[in-house]
C-alpha cells in the first residue's frame, strides 16, 4: 500500500492525504458488520446470525460503510502521524476524497500541529540573581511575628502611633462626594501603611480618643476600582480609642508553647533553617524565570494559534477565580475596569503568546534529554495531593480521571526546569 502524503500549508498547519487499502476497509467492515448485527432480529434469524447479504439488502451496505470508517479512520490517521512525525494540537478536519480510476479510498486530514525548531543552547544558560542572606533580623523579625499571634491587645492612655490598633469611624469624599466603601463606624483597625491608600494611616498617627480630624489620602494609579485610581480623597476620622499589642517574652517557654524546641535558641535556630529554606526556594524559582525568559528571547518559534486561544482561555479563567475568590462577579470585574472580555483577551495574547514559546522549548528540551514522569514521580504527586486534602490516594486518583495525562505533563515541566536550574551558571545580581 502506498504511504500517505504530507503538504505543509503553514509552519503549524499541515495537510495529510491518507489512502485507505482495500484490505484495511475490508477488514474494517467485517469489524462493523460483527458489531452491527449482534442485535439484529430479522424473521428466520437468531439475533446476531443475520447473514451480511440480507443484513445488506435490509439496511443498506452504506450502514457497515460508515460504521467501518469510523473504525478505520482513527487508526490510519494515527499512523500517519507517526510516519511523519507530527504532534497535533487539535482534533483534525476529514473528508473522505472523491473516488478515482485506480486510487484507493483516500482520507484527507487538516490539522494544527507543533511547530519544527532548532534548540538554542539550554544548558549553561547564565542568569544573575540576587543572593540567598538571612540575616540575625530577619530571624528576630520571624519571632516577633510569632509572639505577635500570641499578643494581647490592651488599652493605652495616648496618642495613636503606627502599630496601634484602634477604633474608629470614617467618612471619605472625594471633590465633597461620598464615594462607595468610604465609609464606615466602629471599625478596628491596626495602623500599619502597607493595609491603607497612602496618607491614611499615617494621619491617624497623633490622634488621641475623641478627636475628629481630616485627613488626605490619595489612591494608588493601579487602584482596582478605576473611577477612584489616583483620586484624592478626604477622610473625617473620629478616634473612639487605642490599644497596643503587648507581647509574651521571647523565651525558653515561648518556645515550648508554639513548636518542639525544648530552648529560644533551639527555636532561632528552626526559624532561621526555615528562612533559609523558604529562600532557596525563591532563589531557585528566581533562577528558573531568568533561564526561561534568556531561553524565550533566543528562540523564534511559529506558535500554533490553537495553544495561543487556550492559554488565553486559562487566563481568563484564572482571572474569574481569582476575583470570584475576592467576591466579585466576572462581570462586575470587567465593568471596573472599564473594559471588554474581548478587550482583556486582548491584553492577554502577548503574555499567552511567551507561556506557548516556553511550554514548547521546555517540551523540547525534555524529549531530547528524556526526561519523563515516571511510576515512582505520579505516585509521589498523587501521595503529595492526598496529604494536601486529607483524601486517600486511591480517592485523588479516580478524581483526577484524565486530568492525570495533564498532572504527569506537569511533572516533566517541573523535572525540566529542574534539570535546567542545576545546568545554569548563576552569578550573584550586584547590588543597585
Amino acid at each position: 500500500m502506498s504511504t500517505s502524503t504530507l503538504n505543509r500549508l503553514a509552519p503549524t498547519q499541515v495537510e495529510l492525504v491518507i489512502p485507505i487499502s482495500a484490505d484495511e476497509l475490508a477488514a474494517a467492515e467485517d469489524r462493523a458488520f460483527r458489531r452491527l448485527s449482534k442485535n439484529v432480529k430479522l424473521p428466520g434469524f437468531r439475533a446476531g446470525k443475520v447473514p451480511r447479504k440480507v443484513f445488506e439488502q435490509t439496511y443498506g451496505s452504506a450502514a457497515i460503510t460508515n460504521e467501518a470508517m469510523d473504525d478505520v479512520v482513527p487508526d490510519v490517521y494515527a499512523k500517519a502521524c507517526r510516519e511523519h512525525d507530527l504532534d497535533p494540537v487539535d482534533r483534525p478536519k476529514m473528508e473522505l476524497l472523491p473516488e478515482e480510476d485506480g486510487q484507493p479510498t483516500r482520507l484527507k486530514a487538516t490539522v494544527e500541529v507543533r511547530p519544527e525548531f532548532t534548540l538554542a543552547a539550554y544548558k549553561g544558560v547564565e542568569v544573575e540573581v540576587e543572593p540567598v542572606a538571612i540575616g540575625d533580623e530577619d530571624v528576630e523579625r520571624s519571632l516577633e511575628a510569632l509572639a505577635k499571634e500570641r499578643a494581647t491587645l490592651v488599652p493605652v492612655e495616648r496618642a495613636a502611633a503606627l502599630g496601634d490598633v484602634v477604633t474608629m469611624d470614617f467618612a471619605g469624599k472625594i471633590d465633597g462626594v461620598a464615594f462607595d466603601g468610604g465609609t464606615a463606624e466602629g471599625q478596628m483597625a491596626e495602623l500599619d501603611e502597607n493595609r491603607f491608600i497612602p496618607g491614611f494611616a499615617s494621619g491617624i498617627v497623633g490622634m488621641v480618643p475623641g478627636e475628629t480630624r481630616d485627613v488626605e489620602a490619595v489612591f494608588p494609579q493601579e487602584y482596582g476600582q478605576q473611577e477612584l485610581a489616583g483620586k484624592t480623597a478626604v477622610f473625617t476620622i473620629t478616634l473612639h480609642d487605642v490599644k497596643s499589642y503587648e507581647l509574651p517574652a521571647i523565651d525558653d517557654e515561648f518556645a515550648k508553647a508554639i513548636s518542639e524546641n525544648e530552648t529560644v535558641e533551639a527555636l532561632r535556630a528552626d526559624v532561621r533553617a526555615r528562612l533559609e529554606a523558604i529562600a532557596t526556594g525563591r532563589r531557585r524559582r528566581a533562577i528558573s524565570d531568568a533561564v526561561m525568559q534568556k531561553l524565550v528571547d533566543a528562540h523564534e518559534i511559529p506558535l500554533p494559534e490553537t495553544m495561543v486561544a487556550r492559554e488565553v482561555d486559562h487566563m481568563v479563567n484564572d482571572a474569574t477565580s481569582q476575583v470570584a475568590r475576592a467576591g466579585i462577579s466576572f462581570e462586575d470585574y470587567l465593568k471596573e475596569s472599564g473594559k471588554t472580555e474581548d478587550e482583556l483577551r486582548a491584553e492577554y495574547r502577548a503574555d499567552a503568546e511567551i507561556r506557548v514559546k516556553g511550554t514548547l522549548v521546555i517540551e523540547a528540551i525534555a524529549k531530547l534529554e528524556n526526561i519523563v514522569a515516571t511510576p515512582a514521580d505520579v505516585t509521589a504527586e498523587l501521595e503529595s495531593l492526598a496529604r494536601q486534602y486529607g483524601q486517600p490516594v486511591e480517592r485523588i486518583r479516580q478524581a483526577l480521571g484524565n486530568n492525570v495525562l495533564s498532572m504527569m505533563s506537569g511533572i516533566v515541566r517541573n523535572k525540566t526546569l529542574d534539570f535546567l536550574v542545576d545546568n545554569a551558571k548563576v552569578a550573584d545580581a550586584k547590588a543597585k
